[in-house]
């Protein structure tokens, strides 16, 4: 150790003698400030506070009892009871169901969107299972897709994308609307759309899809469609309003429907009237008339 200057002369510091270590007091052996036990104070190398680490170590703890329960349906049951408990409790504050609102649905589709909700006035808003009425709400005919939201404090939201409806299918004695799939929708009652096309036989929902746009795109001709008849599951038949048939080929069907429009166009068949039409030789346009004095007339290329 260095000297020090003492009245000029130099004086050698001496060592301060320690008292022997002697048993620490209860005070003297207190927790200095921040001890934390080794656990939580690995906690706080990682950035959390005791207080947060045992708040975390709660939540691992509630884990761990859930998965104990989950046996059997328990876990389950614990899960609605705890639903129902907290849906309760937030129903005394007011938190019920007061107005349910339905988007993207027709009229006739909400009247079977809100009996499959199933949900009523003053019930706990908070306690509904959203999934659950999510699940029985696609599983309406009528729908394509919904999604549910809860609006605080009363109000629930039931936005729904409906199926589009295509046709009316004509089988096996019965009528069925059908949705642009092909796929019927069983709560649709068909006397309530005149305005869909009629499509008859089997295999016709499978097919309309593809033959319906294309005589759409013919306003002239489609006016005057009363049905389109599946034939053999191969082709179809145009029957029209006045009687006519238009027999159209398996295969190339926008063609046929081509040369059926130039022979409109320079002939106005359609307004004339016939009795059939034959299109299933792509080579030549068969066409009979209507009083059946003449043979079947040929029109070649459709001109």
């Amino acid at each position: 150790m260095p000297a020090a200057l003492r009245g000029g002369s130099r004086v050698s510091a001496k060592p301060r003698a320690r008292k022997p270590a002697g048993p620490k007091t209860r005070s003297q052996a207190k927790a200095p400030a921040g001890y934390a036990p080794a656990k939580l104070g690995a906690a706080r190398g990682v950035g959390l506070s005791p207080k947060h680490a045992l708040m975390a170590a709660a939540g691992v703890l509630a884990v761990a009892l859930i998965a104990t329960l989950s046996t059997g349906d328990r876990a389950h049951k614990l899960s609605e009871s705890i639903n129902t408990g907290v849906g309760g409790q937030f129903a005394h504050l007011g938190f019920r169901l007061k107005a349910v609102h339905v988007q993207g649905a027709s009229p006739m589709a909400t009247a079977d969107i809100l009996a499959a909700a199933g949900v009523y006035k003053d019930q706990p808003l908070m306690g509904l299972d959203l999934e659950a009425l999510r699940q029985r709400i696609e599983a309406v005919g009528w729908v394509k897709e919904a999604r549910i939201v809860r609006l605080l404090p009363d109000t629930l939201v039931l936005a729904v994308v409906e199926r589009k409806q295509l046709a009316v299918w004509q089988h096996g004695g019965q009528s069925h609307v059908i949705d642009d799939h092909g796929q019927i929708i069983p709560e649709a009652r068909s006397d309530k759309f005149p305005s869909l096309p009629l499509i008859v036989g089997e295999g016709a929902n499978e097919y309309a899809a593809q033959i319906l746009p294309e005589v759409a795109a013919r306003p002239r001709l489609m006016e005057r469609i009363e049905a389109l008849v599946r034939v053999d599951n191969r082709r179809w038949d145009l029957r029209l309003k006045d009687g006519s048939l238009v027999q159209l080929p398996a295969v190339d069907e926008d063609g046929a429907l081509i040369k059926l429009e130039q022979l409109d166009q320079s002939q106005r068949i359609l307004e004339l009237g016939f009795e059939r039409i034959d299109l299933r030789d792509p080579s030549v346009v068969a066409v009979r008339p209507r009083d059946g004095a003449l043979p079947g007339q040929l029109v070649a290329n459709g001109v």
